[in-house]
């Protein structure tokens, strides 16, 4: 085992919703107590640096029993079969390649020691176990299976596949169940600062069906409890049955296939100008099928990258310390459905850069502590990077008939990326329903139920580009749906109850259009543009049951303008002059009265008085 010294416990201690999703704010306690995550203490430094350094030992470890039996198949016969290599003060057994899978009776054989059945029927593995390429281990028992994995501040147990296959084969009511387990204490570790069990496959396949595992893994998404990784060390045979190896080989096929060795010296015939197109074994990426399996009290539920077909059915991930469902980097094209992530600290679901061609369909996500599921599709970088990664964004994700309730942040977060799709979803109680942002591109919010939110039922925020959002009911929502600096169509959506804005506008809306949208509810306006700049369209809206509670004192504020004042005052100073020139009569005289008057040449004449008014004659006076 892994060993290490005993010390103060540090409770269900992780930094952990930082580590989940950049640009996410944890909010609010979760509903329910039991087990609850909101009691997690943070670690002190010193256990931080503890926790970091267990994991870089994992990793070292890895990497010397990845090299020991990348060779090993070239230093005899005692090598072809399975072994023991002494790590530390432990041992790691070695399963090695063979056309049956192992099984619960080769362990106990294989491992008299370390692989103990316990008087309760269980069975308590206290040494690491690896699964090498072109080797399966199945675990399986008629009437159920319980695999405890030892995990106690003495050190802790793994089972780790390196390009193999790890099956996990339960049936229906007689799951397999794989937990941490403190020998002292009897009962599963709950302590995360001196390390604790986990599982993991690096390549490969993983196969879990009717299984339940719980209280595995720290700190890292690597052992983090489940976790499903990619690797870059070529492995041609992954996936390959051993009975298709060609008859009568001595020996398995190499690594490195398609790979040719020659003498140095002179180039051969025909390979004196090299083209320099060379190619390199391809990226080993790990396949998983998991159905009916419960993951709980995990540090990472199911932690998951360099996948490449991958499927999530009838399952559940709940009350796991740092996320539930994590598909990090580089996992393309997998389906997830009918799966619950519920009571996680940090998102339920997370689909994070680099990751492509994944459907969610009819998940539920409730009661986490940040977003129900976040859908990032950023470039991993904006330039030239230390590592050379691609400043492409990524997409062609998507979520369907889902329903996404009570999480502490939004239901839905898509965050950049392009060609995404949030579709005939339900989602309640939330602070926010949908938000899309961060330069999103075509992305399409179609047909979803939004009720009881905080804040915006529906929002596209911060560059969204070429995007629509149709046919949607949003219910109870301060503003139905809110862009900013975003332009989208937003037509046939009906908003109900909404106690601000029925739809608003705010900063760059050039090329927006928003038409046949039913707003009902009572605020400050059906249609907010006020604050908007641009051309958009705007038309055929039905307004109809909105009730403007706009209260006296806003329209006084805004009188108290500068320019609004100043038209105001001139606006009355020309009514003010036409209503005194109406209301009063005026004495004509004749323009030359006083001259003819002084030469006395004309008789003066008399004064002439034209009322003014519009209801007096048109001329009066004397002659």
């Amino acid at each position: 085992m892994t060993m290490s010294t005993p010390r103060r416990r540090g409770g269900y201690a992780l930094v952990a919703a930082a580590l989940v999703s950049a640009g996410s704010a944890a909010a609010g306690p979760l509903a329910h107590a039991e087990t609850s995550v909101a009691s997690v203490k943070p670690l002190t430094d010193s256990e931080e640096q503890r926790s970091a350094a267990l994991v870089a030992a994992e990793d070292r470890r890895l990497t010397e029993i990845r090299t020991v039996t990348a060779v090993a198949r070239w230093q005899g016969e005692a090598w072809k079969k399975p072994y023991r290599l002494s790590t530390g003060t432990g041992f790691t057994l070695v399963l090695t390649p063979r056309s049956e899978p192992y099984t619960v009776a080769d362990l106990l054989q294989l491992a008299p020691q370390t692989f103990l059945k316990m008087s309760d029927g269980s069975y308590l593995l206290t040494e690491h176990v690896i699964v090498s390429t072109r080797a399966t281990l199945r675990l399986s028992q008629p009437g159920g299976l319980t695999v405890r994995l030892a995990s106690s501040p003495k050190g802790f147990t793994s089972i780790v596949s390196l390009g193999g296959k790890l099956q996990l084969a339960g049936e229906e009511g007689a799951p397999v169940r794989i937990e941490s387990w403190n020998a002292d204490a009897g009962a599963p570790d709950t302590e995360l600062v001196d390390g604790r069990a986990y599982l993991r496959a690096l390549g490969g396949q993983f196969h879990a069906e009717h299984a339940q595992l719980s209280k595995l893994g720290f700190w890292s998404g690597r052992t983090g409890g489940l976790s499903l990784t990619g690797t870059d060390r070529p492995n041609t045979g992954a996936i390959e049955p051993l009975a298709n190896i060609r008859p009568g080989a001595e020996q398995l096929p190499s690594v490195l296939e398609g790979v040719s060795a020659q003498p140095a010296g002179p180039l051969e015939p025909g390979q004196e100008n090299p083209n320099l197109d060379y190619s390199v074994p391809a990226f080993d990426y790990v396949s998983t099928r998991i159905e009916n399996t419960t993951i709980e009290d995990n540090a990472y539920g199911l932690f998951i990258t360099g996948a490449n077909g991958l499927h999530i059915g009838d399952s559940r991930v709940e009350r796991s310390l740092i996320g539930g469902v994590i598909l990090h980097r580089y996992v393309s094209n997998g389906v997830i459905e009918r799966t619950v992530a519920s009571g996680n600290r940090g998102n339920g679901i997370t689909l994070d850069r680099a990751t492509t061609g994944i459907s969610l369909n009819g998940v539920t996500a409730s009661d986490n502590e940040m977003n129900g599921v976040s859908m990032s599709g950023e470039p991993l970088a904006a330039g030239p990077s230390a590592t050379g990664a691609t400043t492409v964004s990524y997409g062609r994700n998507s979520v369907t008939n889902g329903t996404f309730q009570d999480n502490g942040h939004y239901g839905i977060e898509v965050i950049g990326g392009l060609d995404v799709g949030v579709q005939n979803n339900r989602l309640a109680g939330n602070s926010m329903g949908i938000v899309v942002r961060s330069a999103a591109e075509r992305v399409s919010v179609t047909g979803n139920e939004v009720a009881r939110t905080e804040r915006h039922g529906i929002a596209l925020i911060d560059g969204v580009r070429n995007s629509t959002v149709t046919g949607n009911l949003v219910k109870g929502a301060r503003t139905g749906i809110y862009l900013r600096d975003s332009v989208a169509e937003v037509r046939g959506n009906t908003v109900q109850e909404a106690s601000s804005h029925g739809v608003s506008l705010v900063g760059r809306a050039e090329g927006a259009e928003v038409s046949y949208n039913v707003l009902a509810g009572a605020g400050a306006s059906a249609l907010d543009t006020a604050r908007s700049t641009g051309d958009f369209a705007a038309a055929s809206n039905e307004v109809e049951g909105w009730d403007d509670t706009t209260p006296w004192y806003y329209w006084f504020k805004k009188l108290l303008q500068p320019m609004t004042a100043l038209w105001t005052l001139i606006v009355l100073l020309v009514v003010t002059s036409a209503l005194r020139g109406r209301s009063r009569t005026r004495t004509v005289e004749h323009p030359y009265a006083h001259q003819m008057a002084h030469q006395g040449a004309l008789p003066i004449p008399a004064p002439r008085t034209i009322d003014l008014r519009d209801d007096a004659p048109a001329l009066s006076g004397a002659r």
